[in-house]
């Protein structure tokens, strides 16, 4: 039986994907330790990626080759922009973070950067990369909170609001929809452009681990 593509994708990128796993900013999230200025930065920056990660699914949505593709990246630009914002709005609200300026926070260098990279290669790529390059922060993410979860869960309330959204059922099912999809459009595919398909992917990959790091040492502009 052949290897699934999606397989050799998580395979060639297990040395960042165990540096997510090992990083002071998830391990602190796990067992509560994680100092709240910290996670505060996280909540910011993470609320203007989610507003770009939304705009690329959208554009996924419109360019994928058939409806129910179609539809279901649209529900997923839906949940994006409700659901999950909406636990970023709740802990902002914790923090007497207000909705516009969650929504006005000046992306950090590596924030612009991921949202960058991710809104070319859905402006210029072809479907299969577009999935490519959003598939890490889906499929990561579920995979974070899994493991997370299987070590229980944080005493801090906030921090187990967290794994809990990322390990529920319901984001699971995403993240296999998504990486199923791209299963299927990676058949029959030629090994070039299924290269630049992982080439897109490791380069998502390793900004997911960035964007952990920026977290962690609240990264800011030098200059302004």
């Amino acid at each position: 039986m052949p290897e699934l593509f999606t397989s050799r994708l998580r395979a060639t990128v297990e040395p960042i994907w165990r540096a997510q796993h090992e990083h002071p900013f998830i391990t602190g999230i796990g067992d509560g330790s994680l100092g709240l200025a910290r996670f505060r930065h996280w909540v910011r920056q993470d609320y203007r990626f989610l507003i770009e990660y939304a705009r690329t699914l959208a554009t996924a949505s419109a360019r994928a080759p058939d409806l129910d593709s179609m539809t279901k990246l649209a529900e997923l630009t839906y949940e994006t922009l409700t659901t999950e914002m909406s636990l970023h709005r709740s802990y902002a609200k914790q923090f007497n973070i207000s909705k516009e300026e969650l929504a006005t926070e000046v992306m950090s260098p590596t924030c612009q950067a991921y949202t960058d990279f991710l809104v070319r290669v859905a402006t210029t790529g072809s479907f299969p990369q577009i999935v490519g390059a959003l598939l890490p922060c889906m499929w990561g993410f579920s995979e974070i909170g899994l493991r997370l979860l299987a070590k229980g869960l944080p005493s801090d309330p906030r921090y187990a609001a967290w794994v809990e959204m990322y390990s529920s059922s319901e984001f699971v099912a995403l993240a296999d929809w998504c990486r199923n999809l791209l299963e299927r459009c990676a058949k029959g595919l030629p090994e070039g452009e299924l290269a630049r398909i992982e080439e897109v992917f490791v380069n998502s990959s390793k900004y997911e681990y960035l964007f952990w790091d920026m977290a962690w040492n609240e990264e800011r502009w030098p200059v302004r």
